[in-house]
């Protein structure tokens, strides 16, 4: 079994920020660098990445370590299709997979790895974080949850599937603010402050 498998989802298209986003300088490495560092240090059995726009850029400039890196060519047509990938390359004997967004450095390790304890005492259907009442990622889903995972389409369609089952969703809390999710320069600053 390839246990649990961390997928950092890092293909986004960068529409509203402009440039790729995720080859934004962030500490001594890149935005995306610092959400795979992150996902590296995390207790997950394996972690795979992916990429799409830049791909090329990102995989010359960013230290992957144990990370499969995979490439998502229909990263236009929305995140579905990256979490759709990042599945693949999961492979189908995995228990669980927990999804992280490349635009959200501030999401550490040890955020990850609550959630996760949490995940492996309930083995919940679902379990999402909650920052100070705040949901966002990372999102831990059962292998009882793939079919449904892999039925959807466009943006935001995860986020759409858990409001569809709050019954089979648990919320994990964390006593910290909800990491800023870059999509703006305004955004970039908070992530950096």
């Amino acid at each position: 079994m390839a246990g649990i498998v961390g997928v950092v989802l890092g293909a986004g298209r960068s529409s509203r920020f402009g440039t790729p986003k995720q080859l934004l300088p962030f500490g001594d490495t890149t935005m995306l660098g610092q959400v795979v560092r992150n996902a590296n240090a995390s207790s997950f059995d394996r972690v795979v990445v992916v990429l799409g726009r830049a791909s090329g850029e990102l995989r010359g400039s960013v230290d992957f370590g144990r990370a499969v890196v995979v490439d998502n060519t229909a990263y236009g047509t929305g995140c579905a299709s990256s979490l759709l990938a990042g599945m693949d390359a999961a492979g189908e004997d995995c228990e669980a997979l927990v999804l992280l967004l490349g635009d959200q450095p501030g999401v550490r390790a040890e955020f990850v790895d609550a959630v996760l304890y949490e995940w492996r005492s309930l083995r919940a259907w679902a379990c999402v974080t909650s920052y100070e009442g705040k949901l966002g990622h990372p999102f831990v889903f059962a292998t009882e949850a793939f079919e449904d995972l892999r039925g959807l389409h466009g943006d935001k369609a995860v986020w759409k599937l858990i409001e569809a089952y709050p019954e089979r969703v648990r919320r994990v809390e964390i006593e910290a603010p909800l990491p800023p999710d870059v999509d703006t320069p305004e955004d970039y600053e908070l992530a950096l402050a």
